[in-house]
């Protein structure tokens, strides 16, 4: 496993010794014959570089699967392009991006990030959707990137520290929806973009894809065409995903999203099926039911993890520090046992039902609904779209002026809004190439753009990775998505249905109980770990001379939470949560 790094610099000699403090030294360096640049693989630290490879004078670098081999291997012939028989998806990707530009790129579909070396520019690529991550920045008159943020962060010249606008964006979100990273200097590439990094320092970006509303008018009344051709996508989408000679392992949690991928794996794989879930105590509500109704209706080989709260103190700062940027979800440790079982049992890939809700309209959406159903603008209540959209996340945003010290309170006075990563999509201008018209396929433009790519598969594809595994999704496959937004509004959010043409595409392979249940979500017990077996970790840390010291929380704050008392509810323990996820990030990257 091995992650990877590249440097643009005045002199070769630079560019080495950039790429060797980055971590690449020794065995995991690769001598390219650029002047003025160097790149190495960074052995180690989970993940699936592959390079150097070369096209047509381009030297590049790469974390590439790709899901669609055949599509994209008849377009470089049609354009009369030899491509080497057995060559890597890196390769065939750089051979994509050489011949055929960024329409090439928007050709592929899969998980990758590539770096390529163009002369005097380095060029960095990203999926459409961001299954995988790619960071970047600038210090000495060099450019570096990789794909390992930890690799920036021990890169001398750059020298970062820790960037105050996204802690704050992280206690807002639960996450870091933009460019933004928790290291000063350090930027990440957005999903469906290309990057052009130039020696002068200039930066020029282009899109290679966005999700586009394309409605047909007068809309059918018969959805019919529309949910027979979703059908067609989501098993093209599983199919391409199933690995080749091997059992298929599915997370199952028993909703409709990973059940319909359990059943479309188990209709169209020659191998048999495994399926996996989680249990955090049988006094709790839970999805079991519904799981191993799935589970049974699709003859798969089923287990149950148990996951105690013992275990999740024991193994909460291993998984913090796995994740480039901190994502404040109590199902990271579950999520990091899942794959460890997974790969226990000898598979190499993993599928899941991720991207249902952000794709198709979950009913997370309803809040935003309802608002805009019952604004009145000009009203002293009234809330801008973009501001009721953050209260909507229910998290630290509210409590921020409690939370924080003076001093950072001051330090971001004149930060720009958490807002500004929202407004794009929520409300966008005439012109914006963001622009949709229904409000719900703003929300779910907005939801696919920052969850879904900064949160959702991020942590997916971290934790999977730490495992020697791949965890795909299908339900994000681009041409799904593209689908989805030219499906009209009313077959996904019908009447009360939410993800009403999802359900119906694949109501012939599950039992009615599953696909018309109402959707419950994981019920994690966060406030019992934090007053059980989290309580002293949570004490020591974040009441410890290390963590006041950094000057980002009051303390009288931090004890009346860990009391459970104060301006808690709703979502007690989800806001502790998000402190002390951030607390153990920052300690693993010395911040």
């Amino acid at each position: 496993m091995a992650r990877f790094c590249v440097c643009l610099a005045p002199t070769t000699r630079q560019a080495r010794s950039h790429v060797e403090a980055m971590g690449a030294a020794g065995t995991g360096r690769a001598a390219v014959d650029v002047a003025g640049a160097d790149l190495g693989l960074i052995a180690g630290e989970p993940g699936r570089a592959e390079g150097p490879f070369t096209a047509y004078g381009l030297t590049a670098v790469g974390e590439v699967t790709l899901h669609n081999r055949p599509a994209l291997l008849s377009a470089l012939h049609a354009e009369g392009t030899p491509v080497p028989a057995r060559c890597s998806d890196g390769e065939l990707l750089l051979h994509c991006w050489a011949r055929l530009g960024d329409a090439g790129v928007a050709l592929a579909e899969g998980m990758f990030v590539l770096a390529v070396l163009d002369g005097t520019d380095l060029i960095l690529i990203r999926d459409h959707v961001g299954a995988r991550t790619l960071f970047y920045a600038r210090a000495e008159g060099a450019w570096a990137a990789s794909t390992s943020l930890r690799a920036l962060r021990r890169w001398p010249a750059l020298g970062t520290s820790m960037n105050l606008s996204a802690v704050r964006s992280f206690l807002t979100f639960a996450y870091l929806p933009g460019e933004e990273t928790l290291l000063t200097g350090v930027r990440e590439v957005l999903p469906g973009r290309v990057l052009r990094l130039a020696q002068d320092g200039t930066v020029t970006e282009a899109v290679h894809w966005e999700p586009r509303e394309h409605i047909a008018q007068p809309v059918p009344q018969d959805p019919t065409e529309h949910v027979l051709a979703l059908r067609a996508l989501l098993e093209r989408a599983t199919a391409d995903r199933l690995p080749e000679a091997e059992p298929a392992a599915v997370l199952l949690s028993g909703g409709i999203d990973s059940s319909l991928v359990t059943a479309l794996a188990a209709k169209l794989h020659s191998h048999p099926v495994h399926t996996y879930s989680i249990s955090f105590g049988d006094e709790l509500p839970n999805e079991l039911g519904y799981s191993g109704l799935v589970a049974a209706h699709c003859h798969t080989r089923h287990r149950v993890l148990d996951v105690s709260g013992k275990t999740v103190a024991s193994r909460l700062a291993e998984a913090a520090a796995l994740l480039d940027s901190p994502v404040g979800d109590p199902l990271t440790v579950p999520n990091l046992l899942l794959a460890e079982a997974v790969a226990a049992d000898g598979a190499s890939v993993v599928l899941n039902g991720e991207g249902g809700d952000p794709v198709f309209g979950g009913p997370k959406n309803l809040p935003m609904l309802v608002q805009e159903m019952h604004r009145e603008p000009g009203a002293l209540w009234d809330e801008d779209r973009a501001t009721a959209y953050l209260r909507s996340y229910r998290k630290c945003w509210t409590d921020l002026p409690t939370l924080l010290t003076a001093q950072t309170l001051d330090a971001l006075r004149d930060a720009p809004r958490p807002q500004r990563f929202v407004e794009p999509y929520l409300t966008p201008g005439a012109d914006s190439p963001h622009r949709m018209g229904h409000l719900l396929n703003q929300l779910l433009h907005c939801n696919l753009r920052t969850k879904g790519a900064h949160h959702i598969l991020t942590k997916v594809e971290r934790l999977t990775a730490s495992q020697g595994i791949e965890g795909r999704a299908p339900l994000f496959d681009r041409r799904v998505v593209d689908h989805a937004f030219a499906t009209p509004p009313t077959y996904k959010l019908r009447g009360s249905a939410e993800k009403w043409i999802l359900k119906e595409a694949v109501r012939d392979l599950l039992p009615d109980t599953v696909v018309d249940r109402p959707k419950s979500g994981m019920r994690v017990p966060v406030q019992q770990w934090l007053t059980g077996p989290l309580r002293d970790l949570g004490n020591d840390l974040l009441l410890s001379r290390q963590s006041t010291g950094r000057g980002l929380f009051r303390p009288d704050t931090v004890r009346t939470w860990m009391k459970g008392e104060g301006m808690l509810l709703p979502r007690q323990g989800g806001k502790l949560w998000l402190v002390l996820t951030l607390e153990l990030w920052l300690r693993s990257y010395a911040l």
